[in-house]
């Protein structure tokens, strides 16, 4: 259960469940959530209703990445004893807070949205001309305004979609007067990590290394690597900046970083030992996650608490949000 200190700034967030996670959600998301919920009160929520936008038709496989998703933020720190852990569809102020702000919300503003625009580059050929696809960036606002979010955490490409967020509240208030918080960026400079073969890390790709990749596969993975195209043979110099392994090395091994250069530029180190002290130190970096992960695997009416204990104190916040809205509103 949560303890509340009720001058705690709220923080909300949450990620569609695709399963289980990589090494680039990892460094780019679940590493900054631990950190705040030290310090804030947050609200981590399991996006399933937003995997319905484009995955529609896969609808059958939500609910075990759900619990997937939540085996792997609880193996990664994240403490239902000081975050909310939730599912969206649980909550269903989230839904009826959709349906208010969209009775305001200017059609325009969801067709400019630079990411609206890209997944329909990046999905060609899958049919997602609809509705719920057009209106997931409100979605994601009333996610947001449910809980009268102070901050959201947000890398700078997420930052249109927050923008929505608050000109959508701002846009309430000035019809209902105020009720809905603008939720400021907390903008999070996290490490960019590629996948092996140096393109974005992403499961679509087959690139990542999983969270719960065992060491062989680790191996198996670091192997694959991509190093410097140019360096033929072991006893040509390396360049590091170009290099897919270094920039691992780099995230997940800084303290060894100045030999591992030096090394490789002047070629007393050789990629495939160079893989080998990766493989060994993300090995290292990840047991006590995947020591973590077998523990919960063998605990599944612990999973279930942990989520409807959150769904419970969810719900508490979000409906006294609604009571609001719908007060303003003469509803």
């Amino acid at each position: 259960m949560v303890h509340e200190k009720s001058k705690q700034k709220v923080i909300v967030s949450g990620a569609r469940p695709s399963g289980r996670l990589h090494l680039g959600n990892y460094v780019g998301a679940l590493q900054n959530w631990r950190r705040l919920q030290e310090s804030y009160r947050c609200y981590y929520f399991i996006a399933d209703w937003h995997a319905l936008t484009t995955g529609y038709a896969e609808s059958h496989e939500i609910e075990a990445n759900s619990r997937e998703m939540l085996i792997d933020w609880l193996s990664a720190g994240l403490d239902p004893g000081r975050a909310v852990l939730f599912r969206q569809s649980r909550v269903k102020e989230h839904a009826e807070l959709f349906l208010l702000l969209g009775m305001i919300t200017p059609l325009s503003w969801l067709e400019r949205c630079p990411t609206f625009k890209e997944q329909l580059r990046e999905l060609e050929g899958r049919e997602i001309h609809n509705y719920g696809f057009l209106g997931y960036p409100l979605l994601q606002a009333a996610d947001i305004l449910a809980y009268r979010a102070d901050a959201v955490p947000v890398g700078e490409d997420q930052l249109p979609h927050l923008e929505i967020t608050r000109d959508t509240a701002r846009r309430f208030n000035y019809l209902y007067g105020k009720v809905l918080p603008e939720p400021e960026a907390l903008l999070s400079k996290f490490p960019l990590l590629p996948g092996i073969d140096g393109r974005k890390m992403s499961k679509s790709y087959d690139n990542y290394i999983a969270l719960s990749d065992p060491p062989e596969v680790i191996r198996e993975k670091v192997r694959r690597m991509i190093t410097d195209p140019q360096r033929a043979r072991r006893k040509d110099p390396g360049r590091p900046e170009v290099c897919t392994l270094f920039r691992f090395q780099q995230i997940f091994n800084p303290e060894a970083v100045p030999g591992i250069e030096a090394g490789c530029r002047t070629a007393e180190i050789g990629c495939v030992q160079c893989k080998d002290i990766l493989a060994r130190k993300l090995i290292e970096v990840m047991a006590p996650l995947h020591e973590k992960r077998r523990s919960l695997e063998e605990r599944p009416a612990y999973l279930e608490e942990v989520l409807v204990e959150g769904e419970r104190s969810a719900g508490e916040k979000a409906r006294a949000t609604l009571e609001a809205v719908r007060g303003a509103m003469g509803l």
